[in-house]
């Protein structure tokens, strides 16, 4: 299914470059440790990425709306991509990090094409009913359009 995946001379998978998307989300940073213990684990190169969502603000009155929303999401973003970075560093790896504008799914899977990323790795905050279907899922996205594999991790179920 994925042909192109890099192959050690044995035909193990090997991951390469390994792009981990946040939001700054507790399930998103779950993602990234498990983005960071395979990049250990394989020696991989990995790219942090956060993406200012334009999407809902199509249409706003450009007088300063658009300039305020956009710079609050850009701190939120450099916190975000901040966070991903300690902890790859606390494993002592070297991690990129890049802030990117549009549509996060669409600009996920570019990224990733661009870098030539063997693995994507995403939380995902597991909505169903209404909210799904309203909203979709990034995941989702990625997964049917990206052209390397995908993990996604899910939020972790409260202990009782």
């Amino acid at each position: 299914m994925f042909p192109d995946l890099n192959r050690s001379k044995k035909g193990e998978i090997l991951y390469k470059k390994i792009v981990v998307p946040t939001d700054g989300s507790d399930v998103s940073l779950e993602a990234a440790k498990h983005a960071i213990a395979i990049a250990k684990e394989f020696d991989s190169e990995l790219y942090a990425i956060y993406v200012v969502d334009v999407s809902p603000f199509v249409g706003l009155p450009a007088e300063g709306s658009w300039e305020l929303i956009s710079e609050l999401l850009k701190e939120e973003g450099k916190e975000a991509l901040k966070k991903v970075k300690k902890l790859a560093e606390e494993e002592g790896l070297t991690i990129h990090t890049e802030m990117l504008e549009g549509v996060p799914a669409t600009e996920i899977v570019e990224f990733a094409e661009k870098k030539k990323a063997d693995l994507i790795v995403m939380g995902t905050t597991g909505k169903t009913g209404l909210e799904r279907i309203l909203l979709g899922s990034v995941a989702e996205r990625v997964i049917k359009n990206a052209h390397c594999p995908v993990l996604v991790v899910k939020k972790p179920k409260k202990e009782e």
